[in-house]
């Protein structure tokens, strides 16, 4: 089992940054994928970003490829998503994910979910 917690969610101005983190707890951590997932309300839940687990690749949605950087560190059992030029459209609920999944965006395949983090960008 793995447990994840985020945090590091908040209110930004357009333009601005921030660093989400999420903590797991579990003795397969270094052996899964981890990915960023984000709910704006009314709306679907969304991918954002994945990474395997040795960390050598992330993968990104189109609306966040090149502003948004994953990683992680094993050793901590953290994931990070660093999040720069934050837009309005940013604006969401973002949840860690982990697990084996098939394909990286595929909401599906992740077994393991925190509770969420809010952000908040305005205009």
């Amino acid at each position: 089992q793995v447990q994840l917690v985020e945090s590091g969610g908040g209110l930004v101005q357009a333009g601005g940054s921030l660093r989400l983190s999420c903590a797991a707890s579990g003795r397969i951590f270094n052996s899964i994928a981890l990915g960023w997932f984000r709910q704006a309300p009314g709306k679907e839940r969304e991918f954002v970003a994945a990474i395997g687990w040795n960390g050598e690749s992330g993968y990104y949605a189109d609306s966040v490829k090149g502003r948004f950087t994953i990683s992680r560190d094993n050793s901590k059992k953290t994931v990070y998503l660093q999040m720069n030029s934050l837009k309005p459209d940013d604006t969401a609920v973002y949840y860690c994910a982990g697990g084996v999944p098939g394909t990286w965006s595929i909401k599906g395949g992740y077994d393991y979910w925190g509770q969420g983090t809010q952000v908040t960008v305005s205009s």
